[in-house]
């Protein structure tokens, strides 16, 4: 049987942590910032953990 492939670009987005939870980074944060106000471009730097609804589906593109 061959390997397992995780989707690439699942694997670019989710970062798996120490805990088993999988941490990602936000997005509409690449264009368009004259609009955004600064505090919101501060926050938006920020990673967050993925819900509790969607691990299941990172896991499987991530093959873990």
């Amino acid at each position: 049987m061959p390997k397992m492939k995780s989707n690439r670009g699942a694997a670019k987005t989710f970062r798996k942590l120490g805990s088993g939870k999988f941490k990602r980074n936000k997005a509409y944060k690449s264009h368009i910032l004259t609009t955004k106000s600064r505090k919101r471009k501060r926050n938006l730097r920020k990673g967050v953990i993925v819900s509790k609804a969607d691990e299941k589906k990172v896991s499987i593109m991530l093959q873990q």
